[in-house]
């Protein structure tokens, strides 16, 4: 076995971004973000509508614990045959199964057990895809932060375009449409990504796949400033991330109708752009210091949802919440590009997502059980508590707000 160093040339001192291959790379991105943030509105509306809040959850359950599970083998192998090579064929993978739901529906109601097993499949791909998206960013792109920032504001324009496209194909045509455009994106970032052209270096690799994950997981433990911020995020999936989606599109939905919820899902997009272009300019001492204070703008996602206010200031907190939260995701992206190794930064982003997520299945697994008896609009309460909790932990480990950006 291999495993690949790709080492960039030196550049300027104000690097160029548009490079070609940064560009396929970014087109990847876009198209695959797209096809993204259509599902969650189309399984919160389509899978609602059969299943019901349970269904829902289940179903992205299922694609969370074996995204979870497999995390670290994707870290592993992306760092031994190159992050490129692991996300082609993660994107083919997603094809088929997003190709085999969008059939399942255009004949009639899909199984719960089609909808399970192809988004367990789904998610083993995506753990496989998930290393590289962190570690490519480095090898296409000479300025990190500004890569991480304008990455941000393409997603943000996906989530503005995603649910808006998905409520009107879902309207259209119905959820079959959905599917089968999801399954077009993952082929075309695939083929995006087969155009990237990168310089590598080969070397010979004798060391074992449990080798590998000790030698990740000793490189994660031994930074505190990363660990002390997963373990919190266990909480914030558990109680916020988790339930979101499935109480957001039931109360929204319920109150306002499905259009919208889209709107809404439109108004965190836009609030992500705007999140994006303040990160690409601002370039704080202490990054995740600057993250964590802004970040408290994000409990006005779930207080606006339980609050049950117009549509109006519903879009306005999901604006605030998308800026707080796009503006956190780049300081903490480029903190972990910049500050790990090369050489094991797959391995590294494949522990640091696993524990970021790993709070998530279990919240969406629990959501509908919990909601028969707790109402919705008090756990998005508790939703909002454990959001400024969570800021005020990361601002209190001091590690985490002392921790330094690298020099340029």
């Amino acid at each position: 076995m291999t495993a690949i160093i790709v080492r960039q040339p030196a550049g300027d001192v104000t690097p160029r971004l548009w490079t070609r291959d940064f560009s396929f790379y970014f087109a990847a991105r876009v198209v695959s973000l797209l096809g993204d943030a259509m599902m969650p509105v189309a399984a919160a509306l389509a899978v609602g509508a059969i299943y019901g809040v349970s269904g829902v959850g289940y179903v992205l359950a299922v694609w969370t614990a074996p995204f979870v599970g497999f995390l670290v083998f994707g870290g592993v192998f992306a760092d031994r045959i190159g992050a490129r090579a692991m996300m082609i064929g993660a994107d083919v993978v997603r094809a088929v199964t997003q190709g085999a739901v969008a059939v399942a529906f255009f004949a009639g109601t899909p199984p719960l057990w089609l909808l399970l097993v192809a988004s367990a499949l789904a998610g083993v791909a995506a753990a496989m895809f998930q290393p590289g998206v962190n570690g490519m960013v480095p090898l296409v792109a000479k300025d990190p932060q500004r890569a991480n920032g304008t990455l941000k504001i393409a997603d943000a324009a996906t989530q503005l375009g995603g649910p808006v496209l998905a409520g009107l194909l879902m309207t259209l045509t119905g959820a079959g449409a959905v599917y089968l455009f999801d399954a077009g994106t993952f082929l075309l970032s695939g083929l995006c990504l087969t155009l990237i052209r990168v310089s590598v270096t080969v070397r010979g690799n004798s060391t074992t796949v449990l080798t590998d994950l000790r030698r990740g997981w000793t490189e994660f433990r031994s930074r505190s400033w990363m660990w002390s911020v997963i373990v919190v995020w266990v909480f914030f999936g558990l109680f916020v991330f988790g339930p979101y989606i499935p109480l957001g599109s039931r109360l929204i939905g319920e109150r306002l109708g499905d259009a919208a919820y889209g709107w809404t899902m439109a108004g965190l997009g836009c609030g992500t752009v705007l999140g994006g272009l303040v990160a690409i300019r601002f370039r704080p001492a202490r990054p995740l210091a600057a993250g964590g204070t802004v970040l408290i703008g994000f409990a006005a996602i779930p207080l606006s949802v339980a609050l049950e206010p117009s549509l109006g200031v519903l879009i306005a907190g999901h604006i605030v919440g998308g800026f707080s939260w796009a503006f956190w995701s780049v300081m903490w992206t480029t903190s972990v590009q910049t500050l790990v190794p090369p050489e094991v930064l797959n391995r590294v982003t494949a522990y640091e997502v696993a524990g970021s997520v790993s709070g998530v299945a279990v919240g969406q697994a629990l959501v509908g059980p919990v909601a028969t008896v707790v109402a919705p609009r008090d756990l998005l309460l508790l939703a909002t508590a454990v959001t400024v909790g969570v800021c005020a932990a990361v601002l209190l480990i001091r590690p985490v707000r002392n921790l330094r950006r690298a020099p340029s």
